[in-house]
């Protein structure tokens, strides 16, 4: 597919996705509703990362009524829950917020999560507990939940030791959770070896989750596009993103292009291509190539994916609405049936985020001739 075409057919899906969702749900209904968590987070994200491409307004004051909705005058949050990470993740919303209003309620939430974070409860290696109430767990969604914004507040704030620690954070799940055959990143691991999931001698749990090792190398891109390039962990980081991506590619659908809900055993009849994963995993590939970690030649991947995408989980009704589908619902930490036969949803906010998050990566991408 020819550069430009491909462009141009990204935003058109990207605005179909952004317009469906608009025309289903007020801002301050979507789910969960009142609540200040990354289920809206991630797919207003993607929402503004469309509208950077394109500059509709309806988009930016669309995500700006969610967030005004839940944050109120004086920076309270309704509906939050302080002690786990995926809390936190819509929180990147409020810095183009704070940056074009001005208001000073964006600011208070701000240097809330920023304390809150800062003081996070730790495992003995300085990982971030996943919830206050799973000790010593560390889950690969974690980083996707705070790493980009502490990068941020690294930059807004002026205050490096957030960046610091969240490589931290990625270098510790990257050595601690990596399986040396695959290369691949399990989907947690238990510090404690408590967990009836984790392994007894490791604390690992047994499956390689797609939408988990997509949140890993989405984090790890946007970390990378805040890290100063003399930064002493910048060359390492990289390392990791081409060895995870490569990884990736080995395991993309030859027929499909798509990526399976457990990576790793295509084979088995019962797995099935996921929708989020293979969205976020195009937006990664992409992007990378867009920041030069990885070369031109892996673009392929990237085209046979969004055609992929296209032909296996997106629908065009006949009054024009766009549905995803084929998109596992949100998910702790299974064995293999249990990742297996979780329920699928169409047009759940985890794969619509991550549809528009590839969507405006295809539009903007300008590939190196």
């Amino acid at each position: 597919m020819k550069n430009d075409v491909m462009e141009t057919k990204a935003l058109i899906y990207g605005k179909k996705a952004c317009e469906t969702m608009m025309s289903r749900f007020a801002p301050e209904d979507l789910p969960p509703k009142g609540g200040f968590h990354y289920h809206a987070g991630v797919f207003l994200s993607g929402m503004l990362n469309v509208y950077s491409v394109c500059h509709e307004e309806a988009y930016f004051e669309y995500a700006k009524k969610w967030v005004d909705s839940i944050i109120v005058e004086d920076g309270v949050i309704r509906y939050f829950s302080k002690g786990a990470l995926d809390s936190y993740m819509a929180g990147i919303l409020l810095f183009p917020l704070y940056e074009r209003s001005g208001e000073q309620k964006y600011m208070t939430a701000l240097q809330l999560f920023a304390g809150n974070i800062r003081n996070w409860v730790c495992n003995a290696k300085g990982g971030f507990w996943h919830m206050e109430r799973e000790p010593d767990q560390m889950w690969l969604d974690g980083l996707y939940m705070v790493g980009p914004l502490q990068a941020m507040f690294a930059r807004f704030f002026k205050k490096p030791y957030f960046l610091d620690e969240a490589i931290h954070q990625a270098l510790l799940m990257y050595d601690n959770m990596q399986d040396p055959n695959t290369k691949l990143l399990y989907h947690a691991w238990d510090y404690s070896k408590e967990m009836d999931w984790a392994d007894k001698d490791t604390g690992l749990s047994s499956e390689f989750w797609g939408r988990a090792m997509g949140w890993y190398v989405v984090a790890m891109l946007d970390i990378l596009e805040l890290m100063p390039i003399e930064h002493p962990e910048r060359e390492r980081m990289i390392a990791i993103e081409q060895e995870l991506l490569k990884a990736l590619v080995s395991l993309q659908g030859k027929e499909n292009g798509m990526w399976y809900q457990v990576l790793n055993k295509v084979d088995k009849q019962d797995n099935w291509p996921e929708t989020s994963c293979s969205c976020l995993f195009v937006y990664a590939i992409a992007k990378a190539v867009r920041m030069n970690i990885l070369e031109e030649k892996y673009y392929e991947y990237v085209e046979k994916g969004f055609e992929g995408i296209l032909k296996h989980s997106v629908e065009l009704t006949t009054d024009n609405r766009l549905l995803l589908s084929h998109v596992c619902v949100g998910t702790g930490v299974c064995d293999y049936h249990g990742y297996i036969n979780r329920p699928t949803s169409i047009n759940d906010l985890h794969g619509m985020g991550a549809f528009l998050l590839m969507c405006a990566e295809l539009a903007r991408v300008k590939r190196n001739n």
